[in-house]
């Protein structure tokens, strides 16, 4: 179930797997960003990172009231500030989800899963 959005030329129905990956995409453009990692955990403590068809496995989206909250987990790299790096997650995803639904984000949450070595 998604969000539904009343024109004068009739309904349009954006689905939560459309904003998820929107916001995926938002994501793995910023600096300092290696991935978004999938929700699930392994038994060993590790997460997979998500390649771009299935970014939306790492971001969750919740509506509530005409708000949407979008929760980005994701892996960044060695030696960059995480503070600067969830940031500009933060300013990204809100801008593109915004520019392209139309619809009002209240806040993005970043869970940063993991540091990783960056070649």
């Amino acid at each position: 179930m998604g969000k539904d959005i009343i024109t004068e030329y009739g309904l349009i129905s954006v689905s939560k797997d459309v904003i998820a990956t929107l916001a995926g995409i938002a994501t793995t453009e910023c600096v300092g960003v290696v991935g978004v990692v999938s929700q699930r955990v392994f038994a060993d403590g590790l997460s997979e990172l998500l390649g771009r068809e299935a970014l939306s496995k790492g971001v969750d989206v919740m509506l509530r009231e005409e708000h949407l909250v979008i929760r980005v987990n994701i892996v960044v790299g060695y030696g960059n500030r995480i503070h600067m790096i969830a940031e500009n997650v933060i300013t990204n995803v809100k801008y593109i989800v915004e520019k392209h639904t139309g619809l009002t984000v209240d806040h993005v949450e970043v869970h940063v899963q993991g540091v990783r070595v960056v070649d």
